[in-house]
């Protein structure tokens, strides 16, 4: 009875097409804005800040950049962890070979150059689809790999393969701690959240759409196929390098080859379909999931005075994901997302069946 639409006049298109058509979705995107950028920082520990909101933060906007090509554009990709790895040595580079480079510069910088990275390992989705599309862009992830762990110049030289990113600041302002750290990826995050979400909503994410559901009945009413999937490839591209480099300069702080290996790109994808393709607010959900899970089964055993070995929790933590995943493919296909929107829907009708 508190999630209606009576009395909730349209009386232009603008209020007709805005993202939050029901005042009670406006009013608790505003309450969450409150949490997130108000509450959490005053009360979260440092811990809370580095195990959990932050890593949320950097997986949601880089499973933002993959539903977009893969969710809205249908075009199925292995090599998420390559576009966030040269968008973070891509920013690293930046941010170390010219002092004084502003952090927001180096991160675009990364995302630019995924950007690049991406449209290139996309040319191949024009004449093939499906499991030769994913063997594809799985090859940009391999040359990834070698090329980060082979040239020297990526890394600056460094002798051991790893790289660290040195003091950040932003508009003056030093981000030392954990929570000024979560601050600037949540801003970050919400900027981008709202830019994809507007996107998808206008022509270029119709065409995505279109393309997706039958790219030939799509090329026979106008739409130009390879402009539809590079612009795909090149959105999400530059996302998950922004997420690439937030990754690295925000999160890990120091990293090498490893940490942006074909385990990232399969968890990335994980989270996609478990958290609803085809959906930006999914993209948060199936983050949430991947971040939240391994706590949980370290946790909750515990409460229950049945302490599992961290091997037995890793184990668990796969075969969790792997059921999981097959459910959501046979039984709800578009995630948590869609479980989301049909809980909406019952409150808007409730008490009434229909």
């Amino acid at each position: 009875m508190f999630y209606r639409e009576n009395g909730q006049f349209k009386t232009s298109y603008l209020t007709d097409q805005q993202i939050f058509p029901v005042s009670q979705d406006r009013i608790a995107m505003w309450l969450l804005l409150i949490v997130g950028f108000v509450v959490l920082p005053a009360f979260a520990s440092d811990y809370f800040f580095r195990a959990v909101l932050i890593p949320f933060l950097v997986l949601s906007l880089a499973a933002i950049g993959l539903n977009i090509l893969v969710g809205y554009c249908g075009q199925i990709s292995l090599g998420t962890g390559a576009f966030m790895a040269i968008g973070a040595y891509a920013a690293f580079n930046l941010h170390a070979r010219f002092p004084g480079m502003p952090l927001l510069v180096s991160l675009i910088g990364g995302g630019l150059c995924a950007t690049v990275f991406g449209v290139f390992f996309g040319i191949p989705s024009l004449r093939i689809r499906g499991l030769y599309l994913a063997v594809a862009t799985l090859a940009a992830q391999f040359f990834t790999d070698w090329f980060t762990n082979r040239v020297a110049w990526v890394t600056n030289n460094s002798s051991s393969g790893s790289v660290s990113v040195g003091t950040l600041n932003f508009l003056g302002i030093t981000l030392d701690t954990p929570m000024e750290k979560y601050v600037f990826c949540l801003s970050v995050v919400v900027v981008f959240a709202l830019l994809a979400k507007n996107l998808v909503r206008s022509a270029i994410g119709r065409e995505w759409m279109a393309i997706r559901d039958m790219d030939v009945a799509a090329a026979v009413i106008g739409i130009r196929p390879v402009f539809a999937k590079l612009s795909a490839f090149a959105v999400s591209s530059f996302i998950i390098g922004v997420a690439g480099a937030l990754w690295g300069f925000i999160h890990l702080g120091a990293w090498e080859p490893a940490a942006f290996s074909i385990d990232k790109s399969f968890q990335l994808l994980f989270m996609v379909i478990i958290g609803g393709l085809g959906s930006i607010v999914g993209s948060f959900f199936g983050a949430a999931f991947m971040v939240l899970l391994p706590l949980l089964l370290n946790y909750v055993p515990h409460w229950f005075g049945l302490p599992l070995s961290t091997a037995t929790a890793s184990h668990l933590e796969h075969m969790i994901f792997g059921a999981l995943i097959v459910f959501f493919l046979i039984v709800e296909p578009h995630g948590l997302a869609r479980l989301w929107q049909t809980a909406r829907q019952k409150l808007r009708v409730w008490p009434f069946p229909h």
